[in-house]
């Protein structure tokens, strides 16, 4: 079978733990993985039990719109199930607004999560990367002249992966202003954050904001994702979606895990204080909103700091494979605070 487009890149992840132990000869149990960002913590326990109690029924469709998810994603949110839509994961989300949207072309501002590259090529659009400064900031009159020429949609991440920092208001509100096109807001790592913008969706009919139960919620395994659109782009974007595509387990585990705030506060008090935890590594390490800090490791190659952490049995995240990141970038997610003190003391043996 001739493949469809030679332009198709695919999605590098963060490497597991039977790779390195394989690749190593470390038991997996004395393995750290901090390049994913995942949630140190684990699931709620309420949404394990949840999906303990409904393991029987799997031989049933769930609701092919996950109602029972989205009501409870309208009482976390506050906005109401006609501006909801779940999917599986996020990316999930995306590629069905891509179906929606495209063909067409996509502004995306490097470096930044690269399934927005990936997903606009597979749905035959044209994707634009338009380069952040030094500090990882983006500048709105570069997306906004970027956009002029008839995009279809904008990728915004806001705190940014890998970078963790955010979108200013003021940036987000010139782009939305000035921008016929749909704008994306990725609000993955939202929790661990200071200042969402999910309120803007009120104010402006072209912003659809991202989120998912993957990361503060500790549900990455079960793939739940969720985004807040008007009630427009909402009846467009059900005759597009996949049926089913959150699984009854999901939609239970979803349900329960948003329910369960304190495990939700722990999760994000753990985050922030293991970020000030990461600062102390011996290399520039950016302030970030998010569950990871990123680490520049020049003159060193980000490549040869991976491996020489990998061999020791700790994952963290190499981000060369970032469109624009270069080769000394390092990704580290934040865990317990006795596995941020194993990272500290591996980034210190390496310089």
């Amino acid at each position: 079978m001739e493949p469809r487009s030679s332009t198709s890149v695919r999605y590098v992840p963060g490497r597991s733990i039977a790779e390195i132990s394989e690749q190593y000869h470390i038991p997996p149990d004395a393995i750290i993985k901090l390049g994913s960002n995942e949630n140190p913590l684990g699931p709620s326990p309420a949404a394990v039990r949840a999906i303990v109690e409904d393991a029987d029924r799997i031989s049933i469709y769930p609701d092919s719109e996950a109602s029972d998810l989205c009501g409870a994603i309208s009482e976390y949110t506050g906005y109401p199930i006609d501006n909801i839509v779940a999917g599986a994961g996020m990316d999930g989300v995306i590629d069905t607004l891509m179906r929606m949207l495209l063909p067409g072309r996509a502004i995306i501002p490097i470096p930044t999560f690269s399934y927005y590259g990936i997903t606009t090529r597979s749905h035959h659009g044209t994707p634009v990367f338009v380069s952040r400064d030094q500090n990882f900031r983006i500048d709105p009159q570069k997306i906004i002249s970027q956009a002029a020429d008839g995009a279809r949609i904008i990728f915004l991440c806001s705190p940014n992966n890998p970078s963790g920092n955010l979108i200013p208001e003021a940036d987000l509100r010139m782009i939305l202003e000035k921008c016929d096109a749909t704008v994306f807001l990725d609000e993955a790592y939202i929790e661990f954050s200071s200042a969402s913008m999910i309120r803007l969706v009120r104010e402006y009919d072209n912003l659809i904001v991202g989120r998912t139960l993957s990361k503060a919620f500790g549900l990455a395994g079960l793939r739940v994702g969720y985004a807040i659109m008007s009630e427009q782009i909402r009846d467009e974007y059900i005759r597009y979606a996949t049926p089913f595509s959150v699984s009854s387990l999901g939609i239970a585990a979803g349900v329960a895990a948003l329910g369960d705030r304190d495990h939700l506060k722990r999760s994000v008090e753990l985050v922030r204080k293991g970020r000030e935890e990461l600062m102390e590594i011996p290399f520039t390490v950016y302030p970030s909103e998010a569950n990871f800090v990123l680490v520049d490791v020049s003159p060193y190659r980000s490549e040869e700091v991976c491996d020489f952490l990998a061999c020791k049995g700790i994952i963290v995240r190499d981000c060369s494979s970032f469109r624009g990141a270069g080769d000394s970038l390092v990704r580290v997610s934040v865990g317990m605070p006795e596995q941020n003190e194993l990272v500290v003391q591996g980034f210190g043996e390496f310089s």
